[in-house]
């Protein structure tokens, strides 16, 4: 029984919402644990360094977001293809994805090392960081980015790993490297004082023991497919398919992180206090968002899996039901977070108008929490069909036709002499309005059902 956990489960068979909640299950978990990443981070250097600390690694994450979308565009590729090869039987085309996206990212990772390096402080210059916390954040990115292997690796295996059904033993790897990064971010913060660089140390250490404990576990799965050097050499076939399927996928995360740094320039112009106030509120909108990014990755490996095994009937069916269970979960936590959302703030910092502030903000958003459940569970649907275009151009509709815009209007037009940079409320009412028109639209584009036509 125990170790019926840990193989790859059939999600072609059963009743649909069973087989998606059990799915689901361990991987919400371990998404959580991934987001206790930030969280330990954000708690650690919020006591043991400081608000500038705190605002540091806060600024610097939409950037390191942006660096990592080349490997989410891999790693959605690659879970789409094995999913679907999975459910389709078909053991060659299996082995040649696992291998080539292997390959793949290795490559990437030391592009990506070369080119972005130098670029790192410029780049935060040029986005008005302020001079207080520029250094520091100048050393958490060139030590993540050194580390980015390890990060890039843990997502793209652990993709291929839920592609084939077991959300289980990524959980476990996760749940490990958790435990890790929690015990040298105390160790490097509170013993040894190496600041923030020491934050960013921590994490990439715990990522670089998960991503190895994934692949161990690829690599004993020769029931399934076959793993060697002839399957790790390129092929165009398949590399093409995990770019035209991986690319839109990391062009959505990267229109994510370049509206995230636009905004980010707003941000700062609201001065420190504002800097470290959305910092608190990201760290505990990803427990929130955690129940609908689990459901959507759920519903693209059932849907993927079915895809692959001519069960449409079951996909529209799953498409129903796992939207419903995620409607349920994020209604039931954006609820937590209204009542108790005082006491989550003040976990962060001690400084009284950070929590007022930090509170008041996160109200805003709440009601775009249900929205969100919406879009990405159906986009998750899409997605496992082949459709990645789709949710991507949806996207880039709401953050950059709807959500830059929207922010800064609001902050041009609510200017005033007491209010030199106008309101800073702008920067998440933009954020809910944009949710909630995303929702709208990934509706109404699976409502037309041209992703059923998306097959491998």
């Amino acid at each position: 029984m125990f170790k019926k956990l840990f193989r790859p489960v059939d999600m072609t068979v059963g009743v649909p919402w069973k087989s998606i909640l059990a799915f689901t299950l361990p991987m919400l978990i371990g998404n959580i644990a991934q987001q206790m990443y930030n969280t330990v981070d954000s708690i650690v250097v919020g006591h043991y360094i400081g608000d500038n600390a705190l605002a540091a690694v806060g600024s610097a994450a939409p950037i390191l977001n942006l660096l990592l979308v080349l490997f989410i565009g891999i790693s959605a590729g690659a879970g789409i293809m094995v999913s679907q090869y999975f459910g389709a039987r078909n053991r060659e085309g299996l082995s040649h994805t696992v291998g080539n996206a292997v390959t793949v990212t290795a490559i990437a990772s030391l592009i990506m090392i070369l080119v972005a390096s130098p670029l790192i402080r410029p780049f935060l210059i040029l986005l008005n960081t302020p001079e207080t916390i520029l250094d520091a954040c100048t050393q958490y990115l060139l030590i993540s980015l050194i580390g980015i292997a390890g990060m890039a690796y843990y997502n793209i295996l652990s993709g291929m790993l839920r592609g084939l059904g077991d959300s289980v033993s990524a959980l476990v790897y996760l749940l490990i490297a958790t435990g890790i990064n929690i015990v040298l971010d105390v160790y490097f913060v509170a013993v040894a004082r190496m600041g923030v660089g020491g934050v960013a140390l921590a994490t990439v250490i715990a990522q670089l023991v998960s991503a190895a404990l994934c692949m161990r576990k690829l690599m004993r799965l020769g029931r399934y497919f076959d793993f060697g050097l002839k399957y790790l050499r390129p092929r165009a076939a398949y590399v093409k398919t995990l770019i035209r399927l991986g690319l839109p996928a990391g062009m959505t995360q990267a229109i994510l992180s370049s509206a995230m740094i636009v905004v980010q320039s707003l941000t700062n112009s609201f001065g420190e206090m504002f800097i470290a106030a959305n910092v608190i509120i990201m760290r505990v909108d990803g427990f929130a968002m955690m129940p609908n990014f689990s459901f959507g990755m759920a519903m693209t490996t059932y849907t993927g899996q079915n895809i692959g095994a001519g069960r449409m009937d079951r996909v529209i069916k799953g498409a129903r039901q796992g939207t419903l269970l995620a409607l349920i979960c994020s209604a039931s936590i954006t609820l937590l977070i209204l009542i108790f959302g005082r006491y989550l703030m003040g976990v962060f910092t001690e400084t009284a108008e950070l929590v007022t502030m930090s509170n008041y903000l996160m109200r805003i958003l709440a009601a775009g929490y249900i929205a969100i459940a919406v879009s990405q569970s159906l986009s998750g649907v899409m997605r496992g069909a082949g459709d990645t275009m789709t949710p991507m151009w949806i996207s880039l509709i709401t953050t950059v036709a709807l959500r830059i815009p929207i922010a800064y209007g609001i902050s041009y037009l609510t200017r005033s002499e007491a209010l030199p940079n106008g309101r800073f409320e702008c920067v998440h009412v933009s954020l809910l309005i944009s949710w909630s028109v995303g929702a709208l639209l990934t509706v109404l584009f699976y409502a037309v059902g041209k992703w059923k036509k998306k097959r491998l």
